[in-house]
């Protein structure tokens, strides 16, 4: 089946796509899907990153002047001049963009994010074509580490991508769907595996159903950004930055940082030089579950990595990997 992006977007105004999901759910290789296969379709990336490194723009492939970065913070939790701004860069640019994707945080209310294109000048000028939600089967449950934002992306999403079915049973995915129907069943639902999934399921598809929501009460508004401003004290989470200009030893990072790594760090992810190897290591901890892919290098190797968990303890976790790194 060709994966290619070919649509037939009508004259309308910028389509928008939110692209939201917990904590390690796939939501940048889905992007990475999109760019590699978008042929003459001019897309803009807005990505969100919970933290002050953004590696989700790093770990982008075409990266050029249509992404932009939104960094150390979640838009949801202000509706939202930041966001306003920067889809007035996007749509000011002498060439026109055709598309514009948004990655959110793995932490984020989808709903704000929604308004702020419903419920300000900008629906004027942009279209809301669709939230996508990613779900992680192996690691999504119900009462997801007890995340109100985990279950309101389920709630608002007009997309359920039920991704990395290979790692679990068909009865798991199944039992997980029938789960999902009943927080919201005008989703539609789809199923896929390393985030792969024919473009024209997922984009131009006009499947956005928010114009129920009183977009355009000013006091509605107030409230909801007064409420969702909590969410993440709510949530109790929180991230910590490591940076380092000196490499890891391997064996180190290994035995005195991942064996040791404590229950509450929910997802990691990083770019990690270590002094065994002449490659950039891509790093991405998701629950339990690791993985490491080689690069090369194309800029000068550090060390930068990105930590999301609940109650940690900073001096904690950056003496620990201070104590992996070379003297």
């Amino acid at each position: 089946m060709n994966n290619s992006l070919q649509l037939d977007i009508p004259k309308r105004g910028m389509p928008v796509t939110i692209i939201t999901g917990f904590l390690g759910s796939g939501k940048t290789t889905l992007i990475n899907q999109i760019l590699q296969n978008k042929q003459n379709l001019k897309v803009a990336i807005l990505v969100n990153e919970f933290g002050d490194i953004n590696i989700d723009s790093q770990l982008l492939v075409d990266i050029n002047d249509n992404m932009l970065e939104l960094s150390n913070g979640c838009i949801c939790c202000t509706i939202n001049d930041g966001l306003v701004d920067a889809v007035y860069q996007i749509l000011e640019r002498d060439e026109k963009i055709d598309y514009l994707i948004i990655e959110t945080t793995g932490l984020a209310d989808p709903l704000p994010i929604m308004l702020t294109f419903l419920g300000t000048d900008l629906k004027d000028l942009t279209y809301l074509d669709s939230v996508l939600t990613l779900v992680d089967c192996e690691n999504f449950t119900p009462d997801h580490f007890d995340s109100e934002a985990a279950i309101k992306q389920i709630v608002y999403g007009d997309i359920i991508l039920l991704n990395k079915t290979d790692l679990v049973s068909q009865d798991r995915v199944d039992d997980l769907e029938s789960y999902i129907k009943t927080v919201n069943n005008a989703a539609r639902i789809l199923r896929s595996e390393y985030s792969k999934i024919p473009f024209y399921l997922i984009l131009d598809v006009n499947l956005s159903k928010l114009q129920p929501y009183l977009i355009e009460d000013k006091n509605y508004q107030y409230e909801l950004q007064r409420k969702t401003q909590n969410h993440l004290i709510n949530d109790g989470f929180t991230s910590i930055s490591f940076r380092s200009e000196r490499p890891f030893s391997m064996l180190k990072f290994q035995h005195n940082f991942l064996e040791e790594l404590p229950e509450n760090i929910f997802r990691a992810k990083g770019i990690l030089w270590f002094q065994e190897s002449e490659s950039k290591h891509i790093f991405q901890l998701s629950g339990k579950r690791y993985d490491l892919q080689v690069e090369e290098w194309l800029t000068t190797p550090t060390n930068q990595l990105v930590l999301i968990g609940r109650d940690l303890n900073p001096l904690m976790i950056q003496q620990s990997l201070t104590n992996c790194l070379t003297v």
